[in-house]
């Protein structure tokens, strides 16, 4: 594999991207939300109350969390209500939402990928470049995978600057990250991005439109959610030593899918589909 050929055709696509509205715009509105308005909105919710009573109640999402995993109970121990409240909301409810970013940002990009290229009708002159077939698939998965990791930790340090400035007067200290938010963001969420970016290139080969591509890739989301809902429910709590074997298994599985790509991948194919 060539380097500097898998660099230019990376670069070639995300000056591809950059062009395209529908994709770069969800990739600012949605981190928006998810690292400012929301953990905003949570921290700001006992200011609002008169009593934490509700929140804190064993029926209540505080009370729930903390008897459904009881692993929480060291890090939450010496705190008060609204501690408490803050730290299990921004600290672990949320955890696995940031894994959403590398994979929207991925998915975006690498629908754009062979999808876009139909769509300008550049196919023809991008298929009878010099690189390899190997080359082309592997400088296409780049083009998405760096971004999205990329974006996804500068998403978490606004993210912590929020939580730790919002909090301060709650905590009086600056506490995020836990040890838990490490694993996720330097071996999952990679994993993740990765993920993303090898399906939806293989869809997006197969496939004519940008957005047809990304909404059948957008369907990944579901693996998210899935882990958002067994940490809420308490069926899955992601510490260090689980977001670790997480993310082996996800790198196993993007291994097979890269390597089938890699292997399956002919641009003839690509010019009798257009």
């Amino acid at each position: 594999m060539n380097a500097r050929t898998l660099r230019t055709i990376a670069m070639k696509d995300l000056k591809e991207v950059e062009q395209n509205r529908a994709a770069w715009i969800p990739a600012l509105v949605v981190p928006l939300i998810f690292v400012i308005a929301l953990p905003l909105g949570v921290i700001l919710i006992p200011n609002l109350l008169q009593s934490m009573s509700p929140l804190m109640a064993p029926s209540g999402p505080v009370g729930m969390m903390r008897e459904r995993i009881p692993a929480l109970a060291a890090e939450l121990a010496g705190l008060d209500e609204r501690q408490t409240w803050v730290v299990l909301m921004t600290g672990y409810f949320f955890a696995p939402f940031i894994l959403i970013f590398p994979l929207m940002f991925s998915t975006i990009v690498g629908s754009e990928s062979f999808a876009g290229e139909r769509e300008r009708k550049t196919m023809e002159a991008l298929l009878y470049t010099p690189a390899s077939d190997g080359e082309l698939f592997l400088g296409k998965m780049l083009a998405a995978f760096v971004p999205a990791v990329a974006l996804t930790w500068v998403s978490f340090l606004v993210y912590g600057v929020v939580v730790n400035a919002a909090g301060w007067p709650v905590m009086g200290r600056i506490w995020f990250p836990p040890v838990s938010w490490w694993p996720l963001l330097l071996w999952v969420a990679p994993a993740v991005a990765a993920l993303g970016v090898a399906v939806t290139v293989l869809i997006s080969a197969r496939v004519r439109t940008f957005m047809e591509a990304y909404q059948m890739s957008a369907s990944l989301v579901v693996l998210v959610l899935a882990l958002v809902a067994g940490q809420v429910t308490g069926v899955l709590y992601l510490s260090p030593s689980a977001a670790l074997v997480v993310g082996l298994v996800l790198w196993l599985v993007d291994g097979v899918l890269i390597s089938l790509g890699v292997r399956t991948f002919r641009r003839e194919a690509l010019l009798l589909s257009r």
